[in-house]
């Protein structure tokens, strides 16, 4: 059983696997990684209190990504290593540093849970105000696993946060998985979504703006964050304010992996650090605040993007960068 502690807020769920990443000479290098797992450290390293909620395995790759979430200070609410494999990924980045993924997730680690189990942790947490959950979580394979236990964070009143990032080239049914991610947002108060992610939900829509405003409306969530890669992120609220922003220097991209992750993590510090309730959107919004959310999740995503893998950075990183680089903002 958990120990109750009293400094989470935020607890996580999804997968934690390694990126086995391609180089150009044929070499695949290990590297710990998965979207929730990244997120769950990025918290974490900007002072977040944070509790991962799937368990680990046993074998070597369960050990390394434990001691690194324990070495950022990531709570293991599964702290006993299970006797199923670790999830692999096969990561290829192009030239422009966007990866594409191929996954080995049958009879693995972090799938060895269930609602039930993932409610009770979250139940003993006497502190915990948010969850996040996302991309592998949301496959329609482990709906019974993260559909309950959503509805029952809802319940309980905590904000959910749920990051589309979607993985379609390995989900066999693309058209059952569109379903069944808009089916998760619904229990979303925060959607965070990129404008690749809208496309492949093909939502009414000629651009991102307008089918991130068509998902907003057609959700119960209050804000949803959008990434728009070079061009930035934006912010719509449901009560119709839109807030666009971009950092004016130039970045020198390594890759992107983890950016994303990064970027939702400075953008829930941010409204952690604001005390924004969960309904934080439904009526008009401070436009200081907004700009805040935003320069937080970008200058995130920045210094990730920066390095190679996913390095999330520090607090104190991010306030530095948002401090020294000029942000355009537009409301």
């Amino acid at each position: 059983m958990l120990q109750i502690n009293s400094s989470v807020q935020v607890a996580t769920a999804g997968e934690a696997l390694i990126d086995f990443i391609a180089h150009a000479d044929g070499r695949f290098e290990p590297c710990l990684g998965g979207a929730v797992y990244n997120l769950s450290r990025a918290l974490a390293r900007q002072g977040v209190g944070t509790a991962y909620l799937n368990p680990l395995s046993r074998d070597r790759f369960g050990r390394q990504l434990a001691a690194m979430l324990a070495q950022d200070g990531v709570v293991l609410a599964a702290p006993e290593p299970v006797v199923q494999v670790t999830s692999l990924a096969v990561v290829n980045v192009n030239e422009q540093g966007h990866p594409d993924y191929a996954f080995y997730r049958e009879g693995v680690a972090d799938r060895a849970t269930s609602a039930a189990a993932l409610t009770e942790a979250c139940r003993e947490m006497e502190t915990l105000s948010l969850v996040c959950t996302g991309a592998l979580a949301l496959s329609p394979d482990d709906a019974d696993t993260y559909l309950p236990w959503l509805a029952a964070q809802r319940q309980a009143g905590r904000t959910v946060v749920v990051d589309a990032n979607l993985r379609p080239s390995v989900m066999p049914n693309l058209e059952q998985y569109r379903r069944h991610v808009l089916t998760a947002l619904q229990y979303a108060d925060v959607i965070k979504a990129s404008d690749e992610d809208l496309e492949c939900l093909a939502l009414p829509g000629t651009e991102a703006l307008a089918q991130a405003q068509n998902l907003l409306q057609s959700s119960r969530a209050s804000v949803l964050a959008l990434t728009l890669g070079a061009k930035g992120a934006a912010l719509l609220t449901r009560h119709g304010q839109v807030f666009q922003a971009r950092e004016l220097e130039p970045l020198k991209v390594v890759d992107t992996v983890g950016a994303g992750d990064c970027f939702l993590a400075g953008l829930v510090t941010a409204m952690l650090g604001h005390k924004l309730p969960a309904d934080w959107g439904s009526a008009a919004v401070s436009t200081a605040v907004a700009k805040d959310l935003l320069g937080s999740a970008i200058a995130s995503a920045s210094w990730c993007v920066m390095q190679r893998g996913c390095v999330p950075p520090s607090r104190s990183q991010v306030v530095q960068r948002m401090a020294s680089v000029e942000l355009s903002f537009a409301a």
